[in-house]
């Protein structure tokens, strides 16, 4: 018996069993799930009116409601003592973004690889038209099965139980740009703080961080010998040096270290 022939037959035993004592997925399996689908979308639409319109005050209070507050303490971009993290879920592709760190292979890390197993995945009854469904007569599916489970799991609990170091592996590198930039003793200070605050999320120093929303390398920053004031001052207020600059204000650092800040991205001339 071809295969075309057997699966003939499973499908007329299907339409047998449909007829004799079930219903066919469409239209009854289809209605169903539409209306599973209304139920869920209305149930959320019913709680974000009851979060939004049972905060006292106007819509800017972080009074709690019946479903908590609309609003809390703004962020602070200049804190040194906060590393974010993803929620559970996430672990996995947050701890692929730890592997690949390295700005030329991030989009290999966080798009390539799970768009490459989604794609897999949906293609899965394209490519695999076998009839026979016992596990244990699939060996190469049952082995794709469980590397992909193991996998997942181990790289959600080396994300769940990673330590808060991400700022202290940029921390490591200052080292590297003393030695590179030759920095004098008193811009050190300045590099650390630039590690530690989370600066290479969006600026690049020497290979180190990536850069977002068109944000400048800074290796080089202090051969245009702006002056450690313009650097304060674009510290406190970046949009009111530069019009039109997404890059959040970092004045809750304090002048002192503001001025440390300053110190560093001047003396930063570029490898010598």
């Amino acid at each position: 018996m071809s295969m075309q022939d057997e699966r003939r037959r499973f499908f007329k035993r299907y339409k047998d069993d449909v007829k004799r004592s079930g219903k066919p997925f469409y239209p009854y399996a289809m209605f169903h799930d539409t209306m599973m689908s209304f139920v869920v979308v209305a149930v959320i639409i019913v709680l974000a009116v009851i979060w939004k319109y049972t905060v006292p005050g106007d819509h800017t209070s972080t009074a709690p409601g019946w479903l908590g507050s609309l609003y809390t303490s703004p962020a602070d971009p200049g804190t040194t003592n906060f590393v974010p993290r993803p929620d559970w879920y996430f672990y996995f592709l947050f701890y692929l973004l730890r592997i690949f760190k390295w700005p030329e292979s991030v989009i290999l890390g966080t798009v390539g690889i799970p768009t490459l197993c989604l794609i897999l995945l949906i293609g899965l009854p394209f490519y695999d038209k076998r009839l026979e469904r016992n596990p244990l007569r699939r060996p190469v599916a049952m082995v794709a099965l469980v590397l992909v489970a193991i996998s997942m799991g181990v790289l959600t609990y080396k994300g769940a139980a990673a330590k808060e170091a991400l700022a202290s592996e940029v921390v490591g590198a200052v080292p590297t740009w003393v030695k590179q930039n030759n920095l004098p003793p008193e811009a050190i200070p300045g590099a650390k703080l630039f590690a530690a605050s989370g600066c290479t999320t969006c600026h690049v120093y020497l290979g180190v961080g990536s850069s977002n929303l068109g944000a400048p390398d800074l290796s080089a920053i202090g051969s245009k010998n702006l002056g450690v004031d313009y650097q304060i001052r674009h510290l406190k207020c970046p949009s009111c040096v530069n019009a039109g600059s997404p890059m959040p204000s970092f004045a809750s650092l304090g002048d002192e270290e503001l001025r440390q800040l300053a110190i560093f991205l001047e003396a930063s001339k570029g490898p010598q």
